[in-house]
């Protein structure tokens, strides 16, 4: 079991920055694959960032050229990091692990981009 807990939420303006970092309970490895998705209110959950297991990274065609993953598997962590902030962007974001057949969420960090 790894309990996964995001932080670095909160209000922007249109155009500012966050970095969202998840901290895992336990050791995140380089065979795992880690990501973020988002659910807006009353929208399907997306996936907007996955590094795999080979250290490639695939994002979500609204995110791309804006948002960055990364992982610190020493310190247990990945990380996003999201520029250039658009209002569409507000929403829970969740970071993920997963391990062969298995995967684990965090509860999620509330982003809301304002004015």
């Amino acid at each position: 079991q790894v309990q996964l807990v995001e932080s670095g939420g909160g209000l922007v303006q249109p155009g500012g920055s966050l970095r969202l970092s998840c901290a895992a309970s336990r050791s995140i490895f380089s065979t795992d694959a880690v990501g973020w998705s988002r659910q807006a209110p009353g929208k399907q959950r997306e996936r907007v960032a996955t590094m795999s297991t080979s250290g490639s990274s695939l994002y979500a065609n609204s995110v791309k050229g804006r948002f960055t993953i990364s992982r610190d598997n020493a310190k247990n962590s990945v990380f996003l990091q999201m520029n250039n902030l658009k209002p569409e962007d507000t929403a829970v974001y969740y970071c993920y692990v997963a391990r062969g057949t298995l995967s684990w969420w965090g509860q999620g960090t509330q982003v809301t981009v304002s004015s």
